[in-house]
């Protein structure tokens, strides 16, 4: 009989980690994303493709689309979430996934989670109409709602967990990002 906790098989995560202990080289993944202005703020993005195991992955068989579009009061025709709300749709799948899949990892089986996140962003700074105005978020508030049969000491492990996410560090930290117009 197969083990889960959290929708996670426990020897699929056992044998996961033991590969990536054994060949740390299998851990290195590159993502892609390939997206093309359709007008305004309209934009669409296409994602298949990635390099991950030590290899080229082939288990899409489709490719996710994505339209990015703004608000009326932001110019748009709403087409799509906006591109700092798909940031914080990043962030709170990752930091749900993550937390869910280590609780399981921990032995720690939840009934629910759930998460309201909000990002406060000023867009003098994105309209270059005040030097002092950041261009994106200048606060992201993540509140998250778990239930389960847990101790104080099971919470505490949790929002540790939360701060595993790579979408967290992503937005915590500086990332070097490089670019080139041709």
């Amino acid at each position: 009989m197969v083990k889960t906790i959290n929708g996670f098989e426990l020897e699929a995560i056992s044998d996961t980690v033991g590969a990536i202990k054994s060949q740390p080289d299998i851990a290195k993944f590159e993502f892609r994303i390939n997206n093309e202005w359709i007008t305004a703020g309209h934009n669409r993005s296409y994602i298949k493709d990635f390099y991950g195991g030590g290899k080229e992955d082939d288990s899409r068989s489709k490719q996710f689309v994505f339209d990015n579009g703004e608000p009326p009061i932001l110019l748009g025709n709403n087409e799509g979430a906006n591109p700092v709300e798909f940031v914080l749709h990043a962030l709170a799948g990752c930091m749900t996934t993550t937390l869910a899949l280590h609780a399981a990892a921990n032995g720690i089986a939840l009934e629910k989670i759930s998460s309201r996140i909000e990002g406060d962003l000023d867009v003098q700074g994105f309209l270059d109409l005040d030097p002092e105005v950041r261009n994106g978020y200048q606060r992201i508030r993540v509140n998250f709602d778990v239930e389960g049969d847990l101790t104080a000491e099971d919470r505490a492990r949790l929002s540790d967990f939360c701060h595993k996410s790579p979408v967290f560090d992503i937005i915590t930290n500086k990332v070097p990002v490089s670019l080139e117009l041709s």
